[in-house]
Parts: C-alpha cells; structure tokens; sequence
C-alpha cells in the first residue's frame, strides 16, 4: 500500500494526477500511476498545449484530420477527446469499485467561452454528448457567468468539475449552483457528480508578493500562511453547506456531496516545502490533482495527517491579519480569476497557432 492509498483508505482523500500525454497513455505511464494510487484526472488548456506541441505523437492524429477537411480548431478537439477517451478506460475500474466516488477524468470547455453562459452550455453539452462516459467530468470556469452554467449542466443529470476558484464568496455560490441545479431535477440524483475545484499557490504567491510589497516585518511573518487557511476555511464552508435540512432532502435522493478539490497544489516557491499543498489540506471528502512532480514527491516524503480542520479560529485570524495589513483578498481573487482565464486562453490561441504551423510543415 503506497501512501497514497493510505492518503484515501485513512484519511478520505483522493489523489488524483494534473497532467495528461498521449504517451502515457500508450506507455503504460498513466497506468502506472494508477497503481501507486491515483484515483482521478484533470486535464486544461494549458496541459494540452504542452502536450501537443512538445510531442510527435498526435502528428499522424492530425495529419489524417486535416487531410480529411478538419479545420485547425476542429482537430484539436478531436485530439484532446481521443486522449480524453483512452483515459476513461484507464479509470473506468476506480469508478466501478468505488461506486462512481472517483475514476473521473475531466475536460475543459473552450477557455474563451468563460464570460458567456450561453456558449458555455453549448460547449458543455457538445463535450458530454460527444464523449459519452459516466466518469466524465466537463470542466466549467467558475466565474459569475459560469454559474447559471453550471445550475443548468447538474439540472441535466451531467458531472461538472468547476475550476478557476479563487475565493470563498465565490465558492460559496458555486455550492449554491450546484444544488439549486439537484433540486430543479427530478427523480434519483445518485447519477451526478460534482468537485469544486479551488486554486491554492496561486493565491499564495499573488498575497506574498503584496506582503514583501508591505514589508515589515508583521506582513512578512505572515508569507506562505494565506493560501492553506483559505483553503481550510473553504472546508469549513463545505461542512456548513452540506449539513442542512434543504441538503438532507436531496442527499435522501441519492445526491452526492460536490466534494472541494485542490488545485494548483505545485508549490512555486522554492523556500517552502514542495508538499506544502498536499500535506496541510488533508480531509475526508476531499479532492487533491497534483502535477506529477508533486505527486512524486508526496509519495517519496509527504506527511499523512488530518490537517484540513486543524483550526478553522487560526486561519480565519490569519485571513484577518492579512486583510489589516492592506491586502484585499477579494481584489486578489478578482486578479487571478482575470488571470486564470487568460493563461487558459492565451494556452488554446498558442496551441492553434502551434497547429497551423504543424499542418503546413506536413503538407510539404
């Protein structure tokens, strides 16, 4: 038993891998993975993008596609669903034996869509329809106009991971979507499945930045304690919002709580510990994606203990300290969700661009 399987047998937490290449999946990588322990996937715009432009591998993929007619943005769906497609099967069996709790692998919808409810719920249908697995998880971004998206998706009886969450007001909404969507369907809810997932280092590097910008010696006391006590307050919220009378109703249905995911679990600074991420937010009814490197070194020299309620007192008074001293998290939120969504666009315009590139060098 690796300690990952200790990480969910003991204290109810899944690890799931960031990171998807076609060579993996040919390699036998991605089931490699699998067998020290990780139960899910997540993939994004700027993960294809890596994996499409530094590999040869999809080169005859998308040769035939465009010799075939394909335009440019139309291969690369074709692509990434074929990638998509093989690593549902992989994770079929973790979906199997843990009664659909895990085994998800999760596709992000065009990146440029995130400002606009109505092509999202397009793009969302078009991916679930054209994939057809019960551990598909269609990621939508979860900005404001993402939310009526995601009520409408779960209102379908389709799985959505939301992404790109930075703040707990925030968050707090997408919980709200989410059951407003099981209560606006009929019947047996047990088919749905939900994760939100919450960004971590990048809110730490965005509050450190403007904590060194502070300078004394209070703000930099403070450095590297932001993102895992807004983690930790977003799982007091989750406890909070799945203990009610209106969830009892649903969860009597058969519903599934919309478990918190941790993302963005790298640790980008250097001078702090490289499972940072991963061993201070470990809870039941948790979700950790981890890149690979992460996920390497968590089973290489992670800690295993319940830290994600250790203190909700102590992180809320760390959030308040931090605010005190001038830094407004919901102006750091704001950023980074702007941020995010860029990054993610600037990613799928590249990687078109890689493409067009790569088609006229194989037509030569």
């Amino acid at each position: 038993m690796t300690i990952l399987d200790q990480l969910f047998s003991q204290y109810g937490q899944s690890p799931w891998l960031d990171n998807l290449r076609r060579e993996w999946l040919h390699s036998g990588e991605l089931q490699n993975w699998i067998n020290k322990g990780v139960r899910g996937l997540t993939s994004n715009p700027s993960i294809f993008e890596k994996a499409i432009s530094d590999s040869e591998a999809y080169d005859q993929q998308f040769q035939s596609l465009i010799q075939n007619g394909s335009s440019i943005e139309d291969a690369y769906w074709r692509l990434v669903q074929t990638d998509i497609a093989d690593a549902l099967v992989l994770m079929e069996p973790i979906y199997d034996s843990s009664n659909g709790l895990d085994g998800y692998v999760s596709v992000e919808v065009d990146p440029r869509l995130a400002r606009n409810t109505r092509a999202t719920v397009d793009a969302a249908r078009f991916l679930d329809d054209e994939l057809k697995s019960k551990n598909l998880y269609i990621k939508i971004p979860g900005t404001k106009e993402g939310l009526p998206a995601i009520k409408q998706m779960i209102s379908e009886g389709r799985s959505i991971n939301v992404t790109l969450l930075f703040s707990l007001d925030r968050y707090a909404e997408v919980i709200e979507s989410y059951i407003s969507g099981l209560e606006a369907r009929n019947g047996d809810l047990s088919s749905i499945s939900s994760v939100a997932s919450f960004f971590i280092s990048r809110t730490e590097t965005e509050v450190d930045s403007r904590l060194e910008a502070i300078g004394t010696s209070q703000a930099l006391d403070l450095k590297g304690k932001t993102a895992v006590s807004q983690g930790q307050l977003a799982y007091k919220i989750f406890l909070e919002s799945f203990s009610t009378d209106r969830w009892r109703a649903l969860e009597d249905r058969g519903a599934r709580l919309q478990r918190p995911l941790w993302a963005s679990t790298s640790t980008k600074n250097p001078a702090y510990p490289d499972t940072l991420y991963v061993d201070q937010l470990i809870g039941p009814n948790t979700v950790n994606t981890l890149p690979d490197g992460t996920l390497a070194a968590f089973l290489d020299h992670g800690k295993l203990a319940r830290t994600i309620d250790a203190s909700f007192e102590s992180a809320a008074e760390i959030l308040q300290k931090v605010e005190a001293l001038g830094v407004d998290l919901n102006d750091v939120s704001e950023k980074l969700e702007r941020e995010g969504v860029s990054s993610f666009e600037t990613s799928f315009e590249n990687l078109l661009v890689t493409l067009s590139k790569k088609a006229e060098s194989l037509q030569k």
